[in-house]
């Protein structure tokens, strides 16, 4: 499946935050990409341009692709609650991410590679589906093989957020997903009401 493969920072400059996380190159030129860079005089954004921006600012930041997106967005529309609150939760619950939020990957990619290359378990099954969605009470770890594996040591070692939603056991690297969580809990930094309003056009 086609995946965006470019240079990181130029979309991170795009949306004005370092939306992959860490990002030295970010810091150094945190202004939006372009040959004129901060000299370029930009008019006011349009409300479609500002609602379609935070759409594909929680694309890139969870990695997901228009028609994923689009399904899950019709998902959250038919499910009880917030819809934009929904859509961010049902992002949140994705596989790749949880993998992500328990630390045993430093990002997002990171943790969507050792999914689809057989390293987690969900509930004792091997998955290897990023897009799975868990259901509160599931259990993730790492596969027995994959225990010692430098990228999710390293990644476990330098781990140091805590989600209210998660747990994890360092000492046999299992965790569960608790809840979904809810919108104060998710750390990122998306206007989902403008994502709502988008669609709903």
């Amino acid at each position: 499946m086609a995946r965006y493969t470019g240079p990181k920072t130029k979309i991170a400059r795009k949306f004005g935050e370092a939306i992959f996380g860490d990002d030295k190159n970010f810091e150094k030129r945190n202004y939006p990409p372009g040959q004129h860079g901060n000299n370029r005089r930009r008019g006011k954004k349009s409300e479609y341009a500002i609602q379609l921006a935070e759409k594909q600012k929680a694309k890139y930041t969870y990695g997901i692709l228009e028609r994923q997106f689009r399904n899950m967005f019709k998902r959250a529309t038919a499910s009880r609650g917030i819809t934009g609150e929904v859509l961010l939760q049902l992002c949140e619950s994705r596989l790749d991410n949880v993998v992500y939020r328990m630390g045993i990957a430093p990002t997002r990619s990171a943790a969507r590679q050792l999914v689809s290359h057989r390293h987690i378990l969900v509930n004792g099954e091997k998955v290897n589906i990023p897009s799975y969605q868990l259901k509160p009470g599931d259990t993730v770890a790492v596969r027995e093989k994959s225990k010692s594996l430098e990228t999710i040591e390293n990644s476990l070692a330098n781990a140091s957020h805590v989600y209210e939603w998660i747990t994890w056991d360092n000492a046999i690297k299992t965790g569960t997903f608790v809840s979904r969580p809810e919108r104060i809990q998710i750390p990122e930094n998306i206007n989902e009401q403008f994502i709502v309003e988008l669609y709903s056009k």
